[in-house]
């Protein structure tokens, strides 16, 4: 009789161990997924922030109907060129299009840039140097993008050879992009039309 309660006894603490195991495992499984979902929400929620940060920028529409989404991706484009006034310190880059014509000889060769060639003008306000050695002026606070796009068939060959302009500036307090309500006149084609004979383009692709 005593051996029969004993091995009543074992079993029951057998199987109080099996069913403490599984509930062990089964917290294991619960804290694991768990993790998991939240790690997945953090990851959404950053790329939705991303995607938000993109669309605000790239939403925007210039007053002469150019998209900045027309642009996109212009932060690494190949830089074309760089130019300096007394209060604008500027860096010229241009679309993959665009690169593969200058580097074909356009415009010197008497070929003007293809349709989808795209030209970004970015500018910063400069500041001197406290760090280097002798006197240089760097970026201090960006301001602006000036675009420029090859359409022939949205924009009129005859008045701008096909360009279309738009200014986009920028606010450093809210980091945020707005057209620039004067673009349509603030140096585009009027500017522009002094290098007709280069295909409206100022600058060529420097030597590098």
């Amino acid at each position: 009789m005593a051996a029969v309660v004993t091995g009543c006894v074992a079993h029951e603490q057998q199987e109080q161990k099996i069913e403490t195991r599984s509930a062990v495992e089964r917290t294991a499984g619960f804290a694991i997924v768990a993790t998991a979902v939240a790690v997945l929400a953090v990851l959404v929620a950053t790329a939705v922030y991303v995607q938000g940060q993109n669309k605000d920028k790239y939403s925007l529409i210039s007053p002469g109907g150019i998209a900045f989404s027309d642009f996109r991706g212009y932060e690494d484009w190949s830089v074309v060129s760089s130019a300096r006034t007394d209060e604008v310190l500027k860096v010229i880059v241009a679309n993959p299009a665009m690169i593969k014509a200058y580097k074909a000889g356009v415009p010197g060769n008497g070929q003007p840039f293809p349709d989808g060639s795209m030209i970004v003008k970015l500018q910063w306000k400069p500041k001197k140097s406290t760090e280097a050695q002798f006197a240089v002026d760097v970026p201090d606070v960006f301001s602006q993008a000036f675009v420029m796009e090859m359409d022939s068939k949205r924009f009129p060959v005859s008045k701008t050879g096909g360009w279309g302009y738009a200014v986009f500036n920028y606010d450093p307090a809210t980091k945020k992009f707005s057209p620039d309500a004067k673009s349509p006149s603030d140096c585009g084609n009027t500017c522009h039309t002094a290098v007709k004979g280069k295909d409206y383009i100022f600058h060529p692709y420097e030597t590098r």
